[in-house]
């Protein structure tokens, strides 16, 4: 592995609460390493800052936008702490830690709290208790041997006519193949055309390799992103 790169990586795909992540989907698409496996947590959101202050001390908060989209509904009670949209969530954590933010706040694990020296202030600030993020494992050194897999994440264009999408999925459902995502995103240069993703779920490995040869010829662009094992 060189400076900078990595042989593996977990990434968040989408949430319980507040839907995919959007920049998420073209990183899929446009690296090549495939999806090996997927990993459902439960999200548990807390405000933390430096050791010694109180929520009366904070005036500004920073998150992941979908961190702060999870926990909204706690800061309706103090109006004055502005929310502040970052890069990621421990991130902000160790921004404040680092550099001595009096004032500022952070939403983000206990382990970020744990990490970074901070004190937690308030815990378990989530909106919904029962908040889940997927997470996609991306290694390319594991293999998943062909009768474990059962399910398949793909990426692919159609032609811009009328009812392509339709007959698609159609033909998918007639194979047995369980639609249980799809995300489109439009195609840059392309007016009005976009890339599809989406997931399947299939008992039989066979009848999901024949769906994909019944439908590729209706396919224009075509990348399969990960065959694996479903975590539901």
């Amino acid at each position: 592995m060189g400076a900078g790169k990595a042989d593996a990586a977990v990434m968040a795909i989408e949430n319980t609460m507040s839907g995919g992540l959007i920049p998420n989907f073209e990183l899929l698409r446009s690296h090549p390493m495939q999806i090996k496996g997927e990993i459902f947590l439960r999200i548990e959101q807390n405000l933390m800052a430096l050791p010694g202050q109180k929520i009366e001390d904070i005036k500004e908060v920073r998150s992941h936008y979908m961190a702060i989209n999870q926990t909204r509904s706690f800061f309706e009670s103090y109006p004055w702490i502005r929310l502040v949209e970052s890069e990621d969530t421990a991130k902000s954590a160790a921004q404040i830690a680092s550099e001595g933010l009096l004032g500022v706040g952070a939403v983000a694990s206990a382990i970020a709290a744990q990490n970074y020296g901070l004190e937690i202030i308030a815990p378990g600030i989530e909106t919904v208790k029962q908040n889940f993020t997927r997470f996609l494992v991306m290694d390319d050194s594991l293999t998943v041997p062909q009768d474990r897999i059962n399910k398949v994440s793909l990426c692919f264009t159609l032609p811009h006519t009328a009812g392509s999408l339709a007959h698609v999925l159609t033909i998918l459902s007639f194979y047995g193949m369980n639609l249980t995502r799809i995300q489109s995103l439009p195609i840059p240069g392309r007016e009005w055309q976009y890339f599809f993703y989406i997931d399947l779920k299939f008992a039989s490995y066979e009848r999901y390799a024949q769906a994909i040869s019944a439908v590729r010829p209706l396919i224009d662009e075509f990348q399969v992103l990960g065959e694996y094992h479903s975590a539901l």
